[in-house]
């Protein structure tokens, strides 16, 4: 049976020095992981959205010096990538587990997307309260839902490197993130709750 939660030793992964090291702990511990979770939210997020979907594992392919401060899984509607698109984001930093719908920077249309979310800015407000944000996915550090204001997302339309990630932040002790069942639950109901906004994304980058 394939592993679906993370443990404490996963987290402490973000603690091994050295990029070689590092990496070779990411690939045998974590990766599995988001492949055996990854494929199941695959199959649950396209039949949600109706649409083909695909898993990205990140490489973290460009680094040559500083190991990766966290890691991710990531999906999309594209087969060859994931940054230029809309897309569901599983990942670790040391500290913490994110759920994201992420709309990062390399995202074309990003004005319009951000402009479908202004006019919709009463139903995203209207999210739990214990969803977060966050404007940049290097960064570990969100803002909550409650004091999210027009002005973030007018950042994200007008400045050229902000981001836009709203989903939930659980903490690396946190007893779901140790049970496979738990944890399944708690990325779908997420995801679910973000649905309508990642569509909007959809509808607003293809119309």
């Amino acid at each position: 049976m394939e592993l679906r939660h993370f443990t404490k030793k996963d987290f402490q992964t973000f603690t091994i020095d050295g990029l070689d090291e590092r990496m070779e702990a990411i690939q045998n511990r974590i990766q599995p992981k988001f492949q055996a979770i990854g494929e199941d939210l695959v199959s649950y997020l396209s039949e949600k959205t109706g649409q083909d979907l695909y898993l990205h594992i990140a490489k973290h392919a460009r680094r040559s010096v500083n190991p990766p401060s966290d890691t991710w899984l990531a999906i999309a509607d594209n087969k060859r990538g994931y940054k230029k698109h809309p897309h569901f984001q599983v990942g670790l930093f040391d500290d913490h587990l994110f759920i994201w719908l992420a709309l990062i920077y390399e995202l074309p249309n990003k004005q319009k997307i951000a402009e479908s979310y202004l006019d919709n800015f009463n139903e995203i407000k209207q999210l739990p309260d214990s969803f977060v944000v966050s404007q940049d996915h290097t960064k570990k550090d969100a803002i909550s839902l409650e004091t999210l204001s027009e002005k973030e997302l007018e950042r994200f339309r007008d400045v050229k490197k902000a981001e836009f990630l709203i989903g939930r932040h659980l903490s690396y002790d946190d007893p779901i993130l140790q049970d496979d069942k738990a944890l399944f639950g708690a990325i779908t109901e997420t995801y679910e709750q973000l649905i309508p906004l990642y569509q909007l994304a959809i509808d607003s980058r293809d119309a």
